[in-house]
């Protein structure tokens, strides 16, 4: 046997592609995390768009058009929604459950990816990762709950599907007229998308044939907003239960703001369409305040909708790329700048107003690191939405109204559509599937994923220049 191939302890070929992909793969996870989790989500997106390539993954039974294919597996992946084609009637069964497992795939997150990776490859979580972990928001303030955090991402993905599952199955079977087969499958497939924030439908209609099903709506509704909050707020509610006391500034804040948003929302949409006979003036008064709500919900990231988007009035249009752009928790399925950052400029905001040097809240002092990771997410949020607007708008001819909502959507993950998706050509389809890569991998992560080193720290400091502001 040559040296190359000789086998050391454990029974590991030295020289073999294997064992060197393993160790190759063992030095980035423990060096950079970051760059090892969005390489990750890379490949994963092209293994489930080649297998959308496929033949028999469409309904006609030919190949489809490949940038078809990478957009609806980077859509699936980045648990977005948008699609350039009908799902329900261009893909087989077969393509059907390959953008389920592709949602399911992309729902566990980019950061539990990386260390579920830590661990296969390790054995054990590595201190850098643990650190990203925390920083991803995969974390409940200590970094030895951090593995035990992931086990709880799987572990809870599971049972809240299966409880959505135990709803929608049994309604599903009543309205496909009692084919358990077919409701199995739409109860499975909602029951995924929703918790995921996907906003994938399984019906060539879209989801307006449901806006009378109260079932329907409120497990849908449900399930968007668990999967919202975020994985450390699911354990720490899970952990502790009602005692407000014991929960960590980072559940609490994840949660006023995420209602705040939630009542506003649904109240703004509520008065704005109201009388608008397109959306749901036409309705009784329980399904208009169902169906504000339920907007609400879903214009956050969920991406659930009854009504078409382009319909509303421009107001409106306009209140949910707010909503969207803020997004939901952190580490959650859902995507957006995250509302903990929301809270934390605000409250930024109010200490400044206050004439405080520092931000507060329930008795926690903010770090000045913290506001700065937060202005610097808005701004690099807001710059790949503007770039992407522009480019769209140059590629369509457009006004801004509809490329901007478009944008919004796919960088915060969304899946919320004027229609103009299914209208790009395909420079346009790469445009979007690169932001829905962006917002889902994160702008933290993304940025340390291409930092090859970190800058050492200086032993000197500069004086102060202060710069006029406002």
């Amino acid at each position: 046997m040559s040296s190359a191939a000789r086998t050391e302890p454990g029974g590991a070929r030295r020289g073999g592609p294997g064992s060197y992909l393993k160790r190759w793969m063992g030095r980035l996870t423990r060096t950079s995390p970051a760059r090892a989790a969005m390489l990750i989500f890379g490949v994963t997106i092209a293994v489930f768009a080649s297998l959308l390539n496929m033949p028999w993954a469409t309904a006609s039974g030919s190949s489809a058009a490949f940038h078809e294919a990478l957009f609806v597996a980077t859509s699936a992946v980045t648990v977005t929604g948008l699609t350039p084609v009908n799902t329900a009637e261009h893909w087989s069964f077969a393509g059907e459950l390959v953008i389920l497992i592709g949602i399911q795939v992309g729902g566990l997150g980019i950061i539990t990816i990386a260390a579920l990776l830590a661990i296969s490859v390790t054995r054990n979580l590595g201190l850098r990762t643990r650190l990203v972990a925390q920083e991803g928001g995969i974390s409940t303030g200590s970094m030895g709950e951090t593995g035990q955090v992931i086990r709880t991402v799987v572990i809870c993905s599971a049972v809240v599907e299966a409880m959505l599952m135990l709803v929608l199955i049994p309604r599903f079977i009543v309205i496909n007229g009692g084919d358990v087969a077919a409701g199995l499958w739409d109860g499975t497939f909602y029951a995924i998308s929703a918790f995921n924030n996907a906003g994938f439908v399984a019906h060539a209609e879209g989801f307006a044939g449901f806006d009378n099903d109260p079932v329907v709506i409120w497990t849908i509704m449900v399930g968007v907003f668990l999967g919202s909050l975020g994985f450390p707020v699911l354990f720490m509610l899970w952990r502790n239960r009602w005692h407000v006391r014991r929960w960590s500034l980072h559940t609490k804040l994840t949660l006023e703001v995420t209602l705040l948003l939630l009542v506003i929302g649904a109240v703004l949409y509520g008065v704005m369409e109201w009388s608008n006979s397109s959306t749901i003036g036409e309705m009784s008064l329980g399904e208009k305040l169902q169906n504000s709500l339920f907007a609400s919900v879903n214009m956050r990231s969920g991406g659930f909708s009854v009504v078409e988007s382009n319909m509303q009035n421009s107001e409106t249009m306009l209140i949910s790329d707010a909503l969207m752009f803020a997004g939901g928790g952190s580490a959650s399925t859902a995507g957006g700048i995250k509302v903990t950052t929301i809270a934390v400029i605000w409250l930024a905001f109010l200490a400044e107003a206050r004439g405080d040097t520092e931000s507060t809240a329930h008795g926690r002092t903010i770090p000045p690191s913290a506001v700065r990771i937060a202005v610097s997410v808005v701004a690099m949020g807001a710059t790949l939405v503007l770039i992407s607007t522009v480019w769209l708008m140059y590629i369509t001819g457009l006004d801004m109204g509809r490329p901007l909502y478009e944008s919004i959507s796919a960088f915060a993950t969304v899946g919320l559509t004027s229609g103009l998706t299914e209208d790009l050509p395909p420079e346009g389809l790469y445009v979007l599937a690169a932001l829905m890569f962006a917002g889902r991998v994160g702008i933290i992560t993304f940025a340390a994923s291409l930092t090859v080193r970190q800058r050492s720290r200086v032993r000197y400091r500069y004086p102060e220049g202060r710069p006029m502001i406002g």
